[in-house]
């Protein structure tokens, strides 16, 4: 018969299983290869995990950071150990947790972020790729456009919350990635990093622009995490700057917590 290559063993048959053995293959690889990081697991109620993984780990695979920033070797089984800033409502298995303290600042939810690494992210040439616009040579606001520089900052309760000082620019993608917002924090007055993403740019009282940002009130732009160096954001910073932000939308007034019905 043509394509049989045996009594029952035929040439789409063989195929067949070749597929078979393929596919498994490709999911057997897959499913190590996602596990590189963050991996084993976490039992969610007791924080325990197997300190021996076996099944699916792949074996340690050597990246080499760009720009002289080292080597990094994944999985490496680096626990994060930072303090839960939270409480869980109930003992069982998925039950929800409840922020400690400031909610903006304990890192959970919507206002969770990474350990990134503390450097700067980088262009292609090696240099910050984030700056202020005063010390980014050739980068300018497009004519015809508003130039934010010196605009009120107004929070979600309708209070101003300081003035634009300068403009953060990304040397690589050539947009405005924050604002850097002088604000009065008590009797001192401190630089905060706004990122673009949480602004709204629209016409206030006496037809004056303004920045409008809905996530945080007023004074809560005092506890913004800063940065180490001016006129530098690290990766890490740049993530805690979001979560801040990012965790107003739910914690910023009671309100958002609170069902719509």
């Amino acid at each position: 018969m043509t394509g049989s290559l045996g009594g029952s063993l035929d040439v789409a048959q063989m195929v067949l299983y070749a597929f078979w053995l393929f596919f498994a293959g490709l999911l057997w690889y897959l499913r190590q290869e996602d596990r590189r990081e963050g991996y084993p697991l976490e039992e969610d109620a007791t924080g325990r995990y197997n300190k021996n993984p076996f099944l699916f780990i792949p074996p340690k695979k050597t990246f080499v950071l760009p720009h002289g920033q080292g080597a990094k070797q994944v999985p490496d089984f680096v626990r994060d150990t930072r303090p839960l800033s939270a409480k869980r409502f109930a003992k069982a298995p998925g039950s929800p947790i409840e922020p400690l303290g400031n909610p903006l600042l304990a890192g959970i939810g919507p206002g969770s972020w990474a350990e990134r690494a503390e450097h700067p992210d980088m262009t292609a040439h090696g240099d910050p790729r984030i700056v202020p616009l005063r010390t980014a040579a050739g980068f300018a606001i497009a004519e015809g456009e508003t130039d934010p520089r010196g605009l009120s900052v107004v929070a979600c309760d309708g209070k101003v919350a300081g003035t634009v000082a300068d403009v953060w620019v990304d040397r690589s993608e050539h947009l405005i990635r924050y604002y850097e917002v002088a604000v009065a924090a008590g009797e001192t007055a401190r630089n905060v990093l706004l990122p673009n993403n949480f602004v709204v740019i629209q016409t206030g009282r006496g037809n004056r622009r303004q920045l409008y940002v809905h996530a945080v009130t007023a004074a809560q732009f005092a506890d913004v995490p800063a940065t180490a160096q001016d006129g530098i954001v690290t990766l890490r910073e740049e993530d805690k700057i979001a979560a801040y932000f990012g965790a107003g939308l739910l914690y910023a007034v009671s309100d958002r917590q609170e069902s719509l019905l």
